[in-house]
């Protein structure tokens, strides 16, 4: 298959998978606390992927070390947390909104870090984007409250994966991406998701009730889909095409994500619906490929 052909497939198969993400973040805390799903979707990303580490430890890139657990607590370890508390008081429907500013993220890191140069075009849907931002954060929700905290975490949580992103794209793209979804999760990321969980008093207090085996499914879908599987996909998408495209599959998970909501019963106002709109007008607006 060819590069720009399977970009697109990609593209496509991620949006869907993490667009249904947020609905499976707001299920699995109505069994556990943030911090639980945090600490158990990486938890078992790590053990599922945990043979695929082992048998291939000697392309563990010694050199790039720094620059794998940059990428691995900005992409899978700080935003599995963020989300969750955020979600305690946002919908997920705004959640899957809110994680569309990637691009805009890609391209100020892109910037600032990797000395990538802007163009005008990119300024000005970053501007029109970020518009969007404050409109959905004063649209209130059912309640008309305004959350604030909320859409800083989820804000907070994007830039993360752009500085993951980025990182990737720019030092790792050496090992291959089931394997280095496979260091991430297994070698960097298993031992500090163990102590996170264990902090909560989880495996103190937990019981194989019906209650929290539904949890743990849900946790479990999220985990192997949402996490393991696509952040396999997305560094195979960031092999394949540029930081900026891959983030543009943050487009399409809005859209998933509101029909999710939708279906549970989640409402948006028609202010947030406006501001959901002018977010996704600029990141269409400033999709052109900066200079190299």
């Amino acid at each position: 298959m060819n590069a720009d052909k399977e970009k697109w497939i990609l593209l496509v198969i991620l949006s869907i998978i993490w667009g249904s993400s947020f609905i499976l973040i707001k299920k699995s805390l109505e069994h556990f606390n943030p911090f639980q799903v945090g600490s158990l979707r990486v938890l078992i990303a790590g053990i599922i992927l945990l043979p695929v580490a082992i048998s291939n430890y000697k392309l563990f890139p010694k050199k790039h070390l720094k620059w794998l657990i940059l990428a691995a607590f900005t992409g899978n370890f700080i935003p599995m947390f963020l989300f969750p508390i955020a979600e305690t008081e946002v919908s997920s429907s705004i959640a899957g909104i809110i994680n569309s500013m990637m691009p805009i993220f890609v391209i100020i890191v892109g910037a600032l870090v990797w000395k990538f140069e802007t163009t005008k075009k990119q300024i000005i849907g970053t501007f029109i984007s970020f518009t969007g931002v404050c409109i959905l954060a004063f649209g209130g929700g059912d309640s008309g409250e305004f959350k604030l905290i909320p859409i800083l975490l989820l804000l907070l949580a994007t830039l993360c994966y752009a500085l993951s992103t980025t990182t990737v794209k720019s030092k790792l793209m050496e090992v291959s991406s089931t394997v280095l979804s496979a260091f991430v999760f297994s070698f960097v990321l298993f031992f500090p998701s163990v102590i996170a969980l264990t902090s909560t008093g989880f495996f103190s207090e937990f019981n194989f009730s019906k209650d929290n085996m539904l949890g743990l499914l849900f946790v479990s879908l999220l985990s192997i889909f949402g996490t393991g599987l696509a952040m396999m996909m997305n560094y195979r998408l960031l092999k394949v095409s540029t930081p900026l495209f891959a983030s543009t599959v943050t487009l399409v998970m809005p859209i998933v994500a509101i029909i999710w909501g939708i279906i549970d019963g989640e409402k948006l106002t028609y202010l947030q619906f406006i501001g959901a709109g002018i977010i996704i007008g600029g990141l269409i607006f400033l999709r052109a490929n900066p200079k190299k």
